[in-house]
Formats: C-alpha cells, structure tokens, sequence
C-alpha cells in the first residue's frame, strides 16, 4: 500500500524535495517506491579555523549534487551564496544506510555581526536559521554552556538548552562525548534523530564536540562524518581560541579502543604537547591567559566502576598505558599550566579541588579557587540519557569539593584575564543553580 503521507504529498504538490517513482509488477500494479528525498536535516555549526568562520553542516537523504549556503546581515536585503563540498556516508550496520553529509564554510565574517541564513540545493532549501558572530580579538567576555552523556532518549537538559540557546545566552556549546546512546544504533537512525533534536540548537549556536565511548562503533565513523571541528585531527583532537581562553578538545578514547590501533594514540599525544606548548608561551599566555581542556572520560573516579579505575583509582588518561606509563596527561597538563579540565562521562557533575598527583592544591583554606597551585576539573555528565542517573561511592575521596546526582549542564563565563565564572544548572530543581564558583588567576603559566 502506498504511503498515505507520501501520497498527500505527491497529490497536493506540498512536497517538491521528496519524490518517488511508482514501480509496477509484471501485471502493471504499484508495488514499491523508490523515494528519494532531497531536504536538508540535522543543521549544524562550528567554528572553522578561526572565530569570524562558521562551517556549516547537514545530512540529506538523496544525493543533491550541490552543497549552497545562503546568508545575510541581519535587516539587509542582498544575500551571499557560497557552495561547499558533500560526502557520501555508509554506516556500519547490516543495511548499510546511505546519507550524504554536506559542508560549507562561511569566512571573513563580519565580527559581531547577527547572520540568517539557509542552506540546500535547488532540490531543497532549509529553513532560515540565524547565528551572531563573535567580536574581534582576545578582549571580550565568552559565554558557554558546557555537558556530555545527552541520548536521543531522556534528554532531559534540552529543552532548557533550547531556550537559553534562543535566547541568545551563549557564544558556542561544548558537548564533552557521548551522543544520541549511540549514533549508530538501528542502522544510525537514532544518531539521525539526535542530530535532529539538537538541530534547535545546534543550528544557531556553534556547536563544539569531542568523541566519547559511546561513539566508537566502527571506528568512530558516524562522529567523525557528522561534525565538522577545525584542525587536521578528524575532529578527534583540536584547539580554538576564544576571547581570553584557548580551548583544547581532545580524544580519551584512543587510550582505550587499541583494536583500531595506537597511532591515534601517538599523533594526538605528539599534537598535544606542540599545541600547549605554544599556548603557553608567554606572548601567547599574554593575549589569552586562561588555557581550558575537555576530553570525555576523566582522570578521577567519584564512583566505583571497575571498568574506569583500578584499586589504586588510576585512569589511563591521567597515568598512561598500564606498565609502561607512556602518555599520561597529568604530568603534560600541569608542566604548560592548564587552568581547567572538563571531563564527562560519569552521569553526574563533580566539581574537584585543585588537584596534582592525588594531592589537593588549594590556593588557600579560605579561598582554594584563587590562585590554584594545580589545575581545577569538572565532571559534567548529566544532560540526560537512556542509562539515567549514576551513584557516587559511599566514600568520597578528599579531592571532591561538591557533587550533584541532579540532570543539568554547567556554564562558563569568562570575564576576563583573571576571573572565570562557573554555574551548574539543575534541571530537576527547574534552572535552579546549585553550584557556582569563581576562579582566580593572577598569574598564569607552569605549576613547577
């Protein structure tokens, strides 16, 4: 029987991007259809290799053989096209689903500047979609919102996403992995539905990523297809700049899925020294003083899942490889003075003292925020999903400073070279804040 939606569409023309062709059996009667469907989906942006340019990124259905982005300034009439590039895409399932991925950049935007925008082919157009660009330079004051762990199913942060992202309250989001639970789930049709669902952000705020184990299926293929991060890392492993700060986005993965390899492994860690390395230069820490890493799995356990942490609580990501200790991360991020780590993952927020080698470095008793001796990390899992909420031990260890088992994300504001501001929103407690701090750097630079 045919589709009674496709057929309202075919019959009343509402449709000119989703088309079918009846195919007939021996006997002239319609058995299948062959659909083809032209209409841009999953809309989102990032930031390219620099802040005044957006890539923007979309799935169809059908091959369009064109890739076109239309924009303009805000409350002007003469729109710009530029064409990008598409790729075909075929997951790993057992049907073998087939999209075509498609990606535009948009450069030499104006700064603080609000665009609209569409993008598509002739065959299909989306709808409008707006975004603002950043302002020029270092001296400005970024806002973000920052989780990972959010599924398809029980996304229970997103709606409030949703409308601060409408409101205009963030300059970009960083999703810390794991997505959709998973992307390739039912031959990537829940990774299609995710992308949907985060299009209502997604679409009008750049949206940053990096990959969590959720992700790993078939060698990470659907993540690496359907994000578009800047850098030569496969979005994988990457850095920005952003006002005051320098963003480093990295894999924790490669530490742990060895059956595709240690080469991943070699090449981020080799990127990672370079890229701090020259972040941390002093011209560099003069211009952007405040030096901030997000990787999926953390290097601390305030649970006690075996799989994460051994008696000793160690983490390959903060140690290195078992035996050998190759690549830890700790000793790299404390000697070129990361100020703050973000790590997801576990499904709950931590926020951690200043911490080192297991020892806590407060900047003082009374203000352990200002002036830390070690880096400050914060776990921030708890956007929602299908695996629900997680236990935290029985004993905590000394390092936590607060903890929350509440779904809901956390905010960052940099106010300038010597403040940051963070805010955890609880969506149980309705946009409640139940934790905020600052911190406080006079300096910046290595700890030893």
């Amino acid at each position: 029987m045919v589709n009674l939606t496709l057929l309202l569409c075919l019959v009343l023309g509402l449709c000119f991007s989703c088309r079918a062709e009846i195919k007939p059996d021996s006997n002239n009667n319609a058995l299948d259809l062959d659909i083809v469907h032209y209409q841009p989906e999953q809309v989102h942006l990032a930031f390219g290799e620099n802040l005044q340019e957006i890539v923007v990124t979309w799935s169809t259905r059908s091959s369009t053989n064109g890739s076109i982005v239309n924009f303009v300034e805000h409350a002007q009439s003469k729109w710009s096209s530029v064409s990008g590039s598409w790729e075909r895409f075929i997951d790993g399932g057992n049907k073998s689903r087939t999209q075509y991925i498609h990606k535009v950049t948009l450069s030499a935007l104006k700064p603080e500047t609000r665009y609209e925008y569409n993008c598509g082919s002739d065959l299909g157009w989306s709808a409008i979609y707006r975004f603002t660009t950043p302002p020029l330079g270092d001296n400005w004051s970024p806002s973000l919102a920052i989780y990972g762990d959010m599924g398809n199913e029980n996304a229970q942060s997103l709606a409030r996403l949703q409308r601060d992202s409408q409101m205009g309250m963030y300059d970009a989001i960083i999703h810390v992995g794991d997505f959709a639970y998973d992307m390739d789930t039912d031959d990537a049709r829940v990774g299609d539905e995710f992308m949907r669902q985060i299009e209502t952000v997604a679409a009008y705020v750049p949206y940053m990523v990096c990959p969590g184990n959720h992700e790993e299926k078939y060698n990470f293929s659907n993540y690496r297809a359907r994000f578009n991060m800047p850098g030569n890392g496969d979005s994988l492993w990457y850095s920005f700049n952003m006002g005051p700060i320098h963003f480093v986005s990295f894999s924790t993965e490669v530490y742990y899925f060895f059956n595709y390899g240690m080469k991943l492994l070699t090449k981020q860690f080799d990127w990672l020294e370079r890229d701090l390395a020259e972040a941390n230069l002093p011209e560099n820490r003069a211009k952007r003083p405040w030096i901030i890493t997000y990787g999926h799995r953390p290097m601390y356990c305030s649970d006690d899942k075996e799989y994460d942490c051994n008696g000793q609580l160690e983490t390959y990501i903060r140690q290195g490889l078992p035996t050998l200790k190759w690549f830890g991360l700790e000793d790299l991020f404390y000697k070129h003075g990361v100020d703050v780590e973000f790590f997801a993952h576990e499904h709950f927020y931590t926020r951690l003292w200043p911490i080192y080698d297991f020892k806590v470095y407060n900047g003082s008793a009374k203000a352990p925020y200002t002036n830390p001796k070690a880096p400050i990390q914060i776990i921030t899992g708890s956007a929602g999903c299908n695996e629900n909420r997680e236990p935290f031990s029985k004993v905590l260890p000394e390092w936590n400073a607060f903890h929350s088992n509440d779904y809901g994300y956390t905010r960052l504001k940099a106010h300038n070279a010597t403040h940051l501001y963070f805010e955890q929103v609880s969506d149980d407690k309705d946009g409640k804040i139940v934790d905020s701090f600052w911190v406080i750097k006079d300096k910046h630079g290595a700890y030893v």
